[in-house]
């Protein structure tokens, strides 16, 4: 595994594992495990993906320590708006079976952002959390919260694949000391991505899955990448992308597959 460091000195392994839309029960609970048994050692949720206490159960049943788990959450933004981000956060450690987070973020840039900042300073102070950050947040949004934080946020996660590459926006955010990580890196549904005939043919060449090239494509820029899946082999298959390296020529073939498509909402147009 390898690591990146946030601008506060704390160490983000470089790939995790995601569990948006892994649902309730057991098959979230088999995923964290197998993941955990598998190497990973940082887990993504939120607390509006409905399977926190599912991914503290995947967590105790791995045996693996806490103190070895990099654990990140999220505050929605019903509880944003609401100025309730000290009680959900309550929750989610409540939830998880934990005493703190590793990461907690903002989840969408909405009303209530600077209140609601405020408060993971707070917890941040009190070592309830490691770091902080947001998620969905463009470089305005950013903009206006470096206007008034105390506390730069440590990571800023975005969607990002190579049909909508988000560079622009990586870059800015590495130019102003915040690590990007990204979501739905191997694109979705109704994204067919890892069926495009370049991304086929450059697997064929390092003997790797197109799933495999496009997550070292993503370790290459730098960026923390969290892949989501419940499936077994494929956790581990997403692993096994640090014995081997892209060419620069592949690097920006990839690169150039960007049309701005997006999978996911659009931070400045969204209903929820």
């Amino acid at each position: 595994m390898d690591y990146i460091e946030l601008n506060n000195g704390v160490n983000i392994p470089q790939l995790g594992l995601g569990v948006f839309l892994a649902g309730e029960g057991r098959g979230t609970v088999n995923a964290v495990k197998w993941a955990l048994d598998a190497g990973y050692r940082h887990i993504d949720t939120a607390a509006v993906y409905g399977n926190e206490a599912e991914v503290g159960a995947g967590i105790a049943a791995s045996g693996v320590p806490r103190s070895e788990i990099f654990i990140t959450g999220k505050a929605w933004n019903d509880d944003i708006r609401k100025g309730t981000v000290r009680e959900a956060f309550e929750r989610t450690v409540g939830q998880l079976g934990t005493d703190y987070l590793d990461l907690y973020l903002l989840h969408w840039p909405v009303e209530g952002t600077r209140r609601a900042w405020e408060v993971l300073e707070d917890l941040y102070t009190q070592k309830k959390v490691r770091a902080i950050g947001v998620s969905n947040f463009l470089v305005h949004h950013l903009n206006d919260l470096l206007g008034y934080a105390r506390v730069k946020p440590a990571v800023d996660q975005v969607e990002s694949h190579p049909f909508m590459n988000n560079q622009e926006l990586i870059n800015w955010c590495r130019d102003n000391g915040i690590a990007a990580e990204v979501w739905s890196p191997l694109g979705g549904p109704r994204v067919p991505l890892l069926q495009h005939p370049d991304l086929k043919k450059i697997a064929e060449r390092y003997g790797k899955t197109p799933a495999q090239i496009v997550l070292r494509w993503d370790i290459q820029r730098n960026v923390i990448v969290i892949p989501k899946s419940s499936k077994k082999e494929r956790i581990e298959s997403n692993l096994d992308v640090f014995d081997f390296e892209l060419s620069d020529h592949d690097m920006k073939l990839i690169q150039s597959l960007n049309m701005g498509l997006r999978v996911g909402p659009d931070p400045d147009n969204f209903n929820f």
